[in-house]
């Protein structure tokens, strides 16, 4: 009873804002038709900001935010270039297009970027077209371009290329390079792509053992972290979880 109390006092409390501040109507269609998800995503988006955000309430917001109007950063993006037809303001909407899975539209954006610098490289514009690339089936040009571009001064710097090289490896039959690059790199980088990505081509060329103890790596790892700090890789620790109960089950 009082968590319902609490819900329609929430509700009532963003309707009134809504009204003062003068917010998108369709905000008001949200909060009565759906009372739950609706109040909460106003008050993260509109209520929140105004109340000092620290870091994990901002990424609360963007999430919403981008779950309710995904494109919104694409409009952004363009009309922004549509004022300044800069190099900036077309890597942005190539960042905005690669964020919504729509890398081919990217590609032309990162490469009109590209020519805007006047012959100067930018690394980390011609690895995001590189990424493009390879997600487009591009492998062979994305591999020359990773070539091309001068080393990386950090190692966090040079493993993220050496993920993405490794992926276009892959791609192109060359397993055993690509085992090579996520051996190397898997034992540094955060997270659990690289980690996954190896046990996954580990299974792929039979190696069941192998892929068992990076996996089991990959469990120990999670049970060390909390549900928010899981949440980034979730694909991942939900994947390697799933294989490694198939793989036990086969006694492998």
């Amino acid at each position: 009873m009082m968590l319902y109390i609490g819900i329609i006092a929430l509700q009532v409390a963003c309707v009134v804002h809504l009204v003062k501040t003068g917010r998108a109507p369709l905000w008001l269609t949200a909060i009565i038709f759906l009372p739950l998800v609706g109040t909460i995503a106003y008050f993260i988006v509109e209520i929140l900001p105004g109340m000092g955000l620290n870091r994990h309430a901002r990424v609360a917001r963007e999430k919403v935010e981008a779950a309710l109007d995904p494109e919104r950063e694409l409009r952004a993006a363009r009309d922004a270039l549509d004022l300044a037809d800069t190099a900036a303001n077309h890597q942005r909407v190539g960042d905005a297009l690669a964020a919504l899975g729509r890398d081919a539209e990217a590609i032309p954006l990162y490469q009109a970027a590209i020519r805007k610098t006047a012959g100067d490289i930018d690394p980390v514009m011609q690895v995001k077209l590189a990424r493009s690339l390879h997600l487009t089936g591009a492998s062979v040009e994305a591999l020359a371009l990773l070539q091309a571009i001068p080393p990386a001064a950090g190692q966090s710097e040079r493993d993220r290329r050496d993920l993405l090289r490794a992926q276009a490896l892959e791609h192109l039959g060359r397993k055993e390079e690509a085992l090579e690059l996520y051996r190397d790199i898997s034992a540094r980088m955060p997270g659990e792509e690289a980690r996954c990505r190896y046990a996954a081509l580990l299974l792929d060329q039979g190696w069941e053992g192998k892929a068992r103890k990076v996996l089991e790596e990959v469990e120990n790892r999670a049970k060390r972290l909390d549900r928010a700090q899981r949440a980034a890789d979730a694909d991942m620790y939900r994947w390697a979880s799933d294989t490694l109960t198939r793989l036990r089950g086969q006694g492998a």
